[in-house]
């Protein structure tokens, strides 16, 4: 039922993507308000209370339905989860993002595929190079990749399940949005909702990259896995970025020894794009950088960015399959 529920969900995304503004986002962005208003006093427990008041109840209630669907009816049980899967997955939620700045440069319309680019991540685009719109697009593609769909594979398969899909996707709307500026926020709720998400997406994150180096340049993928991570001042998006820009062959983000500042990557899913890595930053002093590899990346790069991330899918489909064969032979 897994596979089956995967595909379907994947199937009824390509016709009809949900759109960011949609009632069930909306649902959850009123519910991280009123926990933020009620619970945010800066204090830990009360962030971890607010983080909770909002996780649990979403949780719970997909876990719930799934058990008791589960006691009347198969078809009832599958529906729940494509349904679940496709509120969770939102492939086409950034993919038109990509494409659009994929065909804007093929024609050369810098200005457009740069209003794209800004549009997308919130970055400052004016006047910036095709190189640097192309690897801004490759940053933020990467990253939206795992966190919409290869995040929540691995939680589908998690004993809770729909309830799985639900606690990641929530985990990561609320590390962005109370992670927003803002003075009427406490500093205390973003970085317990960053730390919450950096835990719960410790383990995917390297799936995904285990999964991009399989279907991609191996060799480069776990070269630059293991030297060129600390890049980015967020853990996981630094061995996410390193390894898929690895196994593209090309170079992602800035050399330690030529940054001021930390690179941070802005992915967004249902509002504008916002920077969120508080409490991991690496004070320490800045290591020795391992030599740089790969090219910088071109509009071509792009097409092979494609087929990585398809190949990525299809991979996870046929793990997918096997564990489901092997569940229904046992």
């Amino acid at each position: 039922m897994t596979f089956v529920s995967v595909l379907l969900a994947l199937i009824a995304e390509q016709f009809r993507a949900l759109g960011r503004n949609n009632p069930i986002y909306d649902i959850v962005r009123v519910l991280a308000e009123r926990a933020e208003h009620a619970f945010d006093t800066g204090r830990p427990r009360d962030t971890a209370l607010a983080w909770f008041t909002v996780v649990l109840p979403l949780t719970l209630t997909a876990m719930v339905v799934h058990y008791l669907l589960a006691s009347i009816s198969v078809a009832l049980t599958l529906a729940w989860n494509v349904l679940l899967l496709y509120l969770t997955l939102g492939f086409r939620q950034f993919s038109h993002f990509f494409t659009d700045i994929h065909e804007a440069l093929n024609r050369d319309d810098l200005p457009r595929a740069r209003a794209l680019l800004h549009q997308w991540t919130g970055l400052e685009t004016i006047e910036m190079p095709v190189t640097e719109i192309v690897r801004h697009t490759l940053e933020a593609a990467i990253v939206a990749v795992h966190r919409h769909v290869f995040g929540v594979f691995f939680w589908f398969l998690v004993p809770i399940g729909p309830g799985g899909v639900v606690l990641y996707r929530i985990a990561e709307y609320l590390a962005r949005h109370w992670n927003i500026p803002s003075t009427d926020r406490s500093p205390a709720l973003g970085r317990f909702a960053a730390r919450a998400f950096y835990l719960l997406d410790w383990i995917p994150s390297r799936l995904t990259s285990v999964g991009f180096a399989i279907v991609g340049n191996f060799e480069d993928a776990v070269y630059a896995w293991r030297n060129h991570a600390r890049k980015w001042n967020d853990a996981v998006n630094g061995i996410l970025l390193a390894s898929g820009g690895g196994a593209l062959g090309v170079r992602l983000g800035v050399p330690l020894a030529e940054e001021s500042t930390a690179v941070v990557l802005r992915t967004s899913l249902a509002g504008p794009a916002v920077d969120y890595a508080p409490g991991m930053e690496d004070d320490s002093e800045p290591e020795a950088v391992a030599p740089e590899f790969g090219v910088e990346p071109n509009v071509r790069t792009l097409q092979s960015a494609i087929g990585l991330v398809w190949r990525a899918v299809v991979l996870w489909m046929l793990l997918l399959a096997m564990l489901s064969l092997a569940l229904w032979v046992g």
